[in-house]
């Protein structure tokens, strides 16, 4: 009896949480996004210009719309297709009860673990799908919370940047026609590319059984001795992705496998290793590889040095992101505009969905709203992100990331590097590629602890 009072306890506890996170972070979704006209925005690789003849900013208020052509609308509309075609992970509730707790939501703890998601998410979706694929919905998505959104028009909207859509909208109709045309007369590629879009979100959702849903993550957090409600930070994380992956046995993920750079350190032989591993098919094709690197990029505060080397890592299209945020925040960067960063942030509660139903809503997976943040408010401690489909596309980075580190490094040191050679050459550990007992070697767990004491703390 006296288990079962705590369980209520804490069923009680996690509920008024989850109250308390969804009306601290509802604001999420309708704070303003200003966006100036006159400087490039820059997407996981991809670049828009917006710049017209008069100076200044974008703002909500659409007041400023009549000022920009044709020509810097499109620009505009193409930014916000290709930001809302990247997968939004965030806080849920009402999901099965992770095991060993009685949590049923990740309200308040889980964040890290959710830009995770979204960071491997965009791999998968480069792999699958490619960096030019986006949803052709993407346009017409609404809030089921009307409160949450504001009746402009649609030349309001387009200056805005943020994606504030009603149902009242001019284009709703011919978006609509639009999408029916192309549901009549989709081809093999369309349909082919829709199915991996529900595939990859599958992947994540938030029940036991999925290969990357927040369950299994913190199952692999176990190994390292965090439990449901502790907080993860950006290198805990990546290990915990890394294991994830080579656990995940689904036929379509075995052609993809995550590197965890060692110290700073990218070890090229081992990734080719990685690489190179035979698939469970047996054939003898080389795998994807997304390389993971957690870095500080400073000490207590982030260092402005880095912040040149931050955009140039972003301007890649094979990029994947950067697990970061600020002090007691972790948000998913994929962008920038000057010196200000533009993430996704997972501080939105929303209800659980159910993945595993046929025609699954995707609504709440593609985020509508942009966010910016001045780098020097982002916290040091983050984790890196690059996609590498062949053993030669990986050779092409290293040596493109490695002129990028020097010319940026006004230090002795880069922030990162790459080296020839296994970890083991230069008396390293090397981590196996397949463990059988344990997810994690006591070199990994020396590694994970020494991570948990230098991160941030999250709420």
């Amino acid at each position: 009896m006296e288990a079962t009072g705590t369980d209520e306890v804490e069923k009680i506890k996690s509920k008024f949480m989850s109250a308390w996170h969804n009306m601290k972070y509802s604001w999420v979704l309708k704070t303003k996004t200003y966006f100036s006209r006159n400087s490039p925005v820059f997407l996981l690789g991809k670049c828009y210009h917006f710049k017209t003849d008069e100076s200044g900013e974008l703002s909500t208020d659409g007041s400023n719309f009549d000022k920009i052509n044709t020509e810097i609308s499109g620009n505009v509309e193409e930014f916000r297709k290709d930001f809302i075609s990247r997968i939004w992970l965030t806080y849920r509730e009402e999901f099965p009860q992770i095991k060993g707790s009685a949590l049923t939501t990740d309200c308040g703890w889980g964040c890290t673990l959710r830009t995770g998601q979204m960071l491997l998410a965009q791999g998968l979706m480069l792999h699958f799908l490619g960096r030019g694929w986006v949803w052709p919905d993407a346009l017409d998505i609404d809030s089921s919370d009307s409160e949450s959104w504001t009746a402009h028009t649609v030349r309001k909207l387009t200056a805005s940047f943020e994606a504030s859509l009603t149902a009242e909208r001019e284009p709703k109709i011919l978006s609509n026609h639009h999408r029916g045309t192309l549901k009549r007369n989709c081809d093999d590629n369309e349909m082919r590319n829709e199915i991996y879009h529900r595939k990859i979100i599958s992947w994540f959702g938030d029940s036991p059984l999925t290969a990357f849903g927040l369950h299994q993550l913190i199952e692999y957090g176990k190994k390292s001795g965090k439990i449901a409600g502790d907080w993860y930070g950006p290198a805990v994380v990546a290990h915990i992705l890394r294991k994830a992956v080579e656990e995940a046995r689904d036929p379509e993920l075995q052609g993809v496998t995550v590197y965890v750079a060692q110290d700073c350190t990218v070890y090229s032989s081992d990734v080719i290793d990685r690489q190179c591993s035979f698939m469970d098919s047996g054939k003898a094709d080389t795998k994807a590889v997304i390389i993971l690197v957690p870095v500080r990029l400073g000490g207590e505060r982030t260092n402005m040095d880095y912040l040149e080397f931050v955009k140039g890592i972003l301007s890649l299209e094979y990029c994947v992101g950067i697990i970061g945020g600020k002090p007691k925040q972790s948000y998913y960067f994929a962008g920038f505009q000057d010196d200000s960063l533009i993430y996704m942030d997972p501080h939105y509660c929303q209800s659980f969905v159910d993945v595993s139903i046929k025609d699954f809503p995707l609504e709440s997976f593609h985020c509508p709203s942009p966010k910016k943040m001045s780098f020097k408010k982002m916290d040091p401690s983050c984790t890196i992100g690059f996609y590498c489909r062949t053993v030669q596309d990986f050779e092409k980075a290293s040596e493109e990331i490695t002129k990028m580190l020097k010319s940026s490094s006004k230090e002795k040191y880069p922030l990162f590097t790459f080296v020839k050679g296994h970890s083991r050459d230069y008396d390293f550990a090397s981590s196996p590629l397949h463990e059988e007992n344990d997810l994690f070697s006591e070199d990994e767990k020396k590694r994970l602890k020494r991570f948990s004491t230098e991160e941030f703390v999250l709420l």
